[in-house]
């Protein structure tokens, strides 16, 4: 049995063992939109395999029937579950799974930068709880599903180094997303989760950088963090407090996280949150790591008379957020433009709040995304919030037109993708130096694992030829690891005085790809720990 007939034969063994809209074993859920990526819900779908495939009910656990390649499977809604044709052979379902063990999957009719989409793993078709349809949900272990994400979140040209800390910061946000829209699945494959196009969109490059960080996560405080990303932040990024609400309470600004706090990319750049600063920054093309973004600098204009017609609009749909008082109603008067200025910004100059005075009323607008979204240009949003505001007036004070001017693409929390980009071609910086430049405060390593009553393997890449291991909470007295074949056994002496205690295992350990397996304590104890591989502030191979 090769390798890739074994990871199919978990998936499925994962699929039909009911496991919960979680990660086992490095599984991932993603479900599959339409060609415009937007409808995740199906009434219809025809998929097919590039090699023969097994179609399994997910209820029995039972193979219903062998398909050959390239035959057509049919699925559709029916009132009694799901009505599965292939090879003139029609039967009724609730959940079905479809493996392809020697060859891919494929969604006819579905296209992928204009190639057929077609996927590694197996698909599971997931009948909506109301039998509004059904969800196509491809199983797909998570370094398949990377190679499918990081060309098409970041453009090769970045360079190897940019790529690697894509993909880095890709496996923490499958791993730890912000919210979870869907309990059938973990992810969509678009924008609205991560770009993931599946197998005929996969570079080498982008690969190569998906194994050379087999196996590491972004962490702190011994936890993955959530590492948020965008095209552009503009020369400074911004604390997560000041771009994003409370998923649950809605509240904003939110609780800060202390690994995404405003970060310049220059130490001489001052904050920024104060108008005067914002507006000397972002009117001017000051070099940073962002300057060769074409969302570096970017200017928009209204005349008055048309941005209150589109306000008239936007304030009435993004009042529905929450984040705009008092309320605007669809059909409201508006009134004149009277004035519009940033009340509060960030560090980075991202406008947090701003005010709308009208010779009607005056209005509130917070978060970044809704005032992105309420001041829109021909239908579109703007780039980013990093913005100032011009107000132009004739000679009796009226504003004669609005110009906003700005910096960015994106929320711009975390790592900039161009940034990250220049970083690794202009200034030669390694993957774990790029993201900790981006993510303050963190530690690269595997993903913590309690231990106890079973064996856990860990495979990952150590990238500059040292690594420790790093027990966060343990009641034995000693652990025993299993290090690339040779076992071996270490003390454990941590005091109640210290948080953690490591163990360097550098002289075990080879340069590149690495396999650990940490055994079960004895007599019932327990252990937590993981593999660093980059400390929080410790040497790098240039500083060694």
């Amino acid at each position: 049995m090769n390798y890739k007939f074994k990871v199919i034969t978990a998936i499925l063994f994962l699929a039909l063992s009911f496991v919960p809209a979680a990660f086992a074993d490095s599984v991932v859920r993603v479900g599959l939109t339409d060609n415009k990526f937007q409808n995740v819900l199906k009434q219809q779908v025809t998929v097919y395999g590039t090699a023969d495939c097994e179609i399994c009910d997910k209820e029995t656990r039972k193979v219903i029937a062998a398909v050959p390649e390239n035959t057509e499977i049919s699925i559709k809604s029916g009132t009694n579950g799901l009505e599965i044709s292939a090879k003139g052979r029609n039967q009724t379902l609730r959940d079905v799974v479809i493996i392809c063990p020697r060859g891919v999957l494929g969604v006819k009719g579905l296209t992928r930068k204009g190639l057929p989409a077609l996927y590694h793993g197996a698909f599971e078709v997931v009948q909506h709880p109301e039998n509004k349809g059904f969800y196509l949900v491809n199983l797909v272990e998570i370094q398949e599903y990377l190679k499918g994400v990081v060309p098409n979140e970041m453009p090769v040209r970045f360079g190897l180094e940019a790529l690697k800390a894509q993909a880095v910061a890709a496996r923490n946000y499958v791993l730890t997303p912000r919210t979870q829209a869907y309990k059938e699945f973990n992810v969509v494959d678009s924008v609205a989760s991560q770009v993931y196009y599946g197998v005929n969109t996969e570079d080498d490059l982008a690969t190569r950088a998906v194994m050379e960080t087999d196996g590491i996560v972004a962490l702190y405080n011994n936890e993955p963090i959530l590492a948020l990303y965008s095209s552009t932040a503009g020369g400074y990024t911004e604390s997560y407090a000041y771009a994003f609400s409370d998923p649950l309470t809605k509240m904003f600004p939110s609780i800060n996280k202390p690994y995404l706090v405003a970060v310049p990319d220059k130490s001489e750049f001052e904050p920024l949150n104060e108008d005067e600063k914002a507006k000397e920054f972002y009117e001017a093309k000051i070099p940073s790591f962002d300057i060769e973004s074409p969302y570096y600098r970017w200017q928009k204009e209204w005349m008055a008379v048309e941005l209150e017609n589109v306000l008239k609009t936007t304030l009435a749909a993004q009042s529905k957020t929450g984040f705009v008082h008092p309320v605007f109603k669809e059909g409201e008067t508006l009134g004149r433009i009277k004035d519009i200025k940033v009340m509060k910004r960030g560090a980075s100059g991202k406008a947090i709040e701003v005010e709308l005075m009208t010779d009607r009323g005056c209005y509130r607008i917070a978060k970044e995304l809704v005032i992105r979204r309420v001041f829109q240009k021909d239908g579109v949003s703007l780039p980013s919030a990093n913005i100032v505001f011009e107000n132009k007036k004739d000679n009796y004070g009226n504003i004669t037109d609005v110009v906003i001017k700005g910096g960015g693409f994106g929320h711009g929390v975390g790592m900039s993708q161009y940034g990250a980009g220049y970083m690794s071609i202009k200034l030669k910086q390694p993957y774990y130096n790029i993201l900790r430049h981006y993510y303050t405060g963190i530690n690269l390593g595997t993903m913590p694992v309690t231990v106890l009553g079973e064996e856990v393997k860990q495979t990952f890449w150590a990238p500059i030829g040292r690594a420790q291991i790093v027990v966060t909470n343990s009641t034995a007295p000693k652990i025993a690891v299993m290090i690339n074949g040779r076992t071996h056994e270490f003390p454990v002496t941590k005091t109640i005085f210290q948080k953690d205690y490591r163990i360097d295992i550098s002289r075990y350990i080879e340069d590149g790809a690495n396999t650990i397996v940490f055994y079960p304590p004895t007599l019932g104890r327990t252990v937590t720990l993981y593999v660093e591989v980059v400390e929080k502030y410790g040497r790098t191979d240039e500083e060694r």
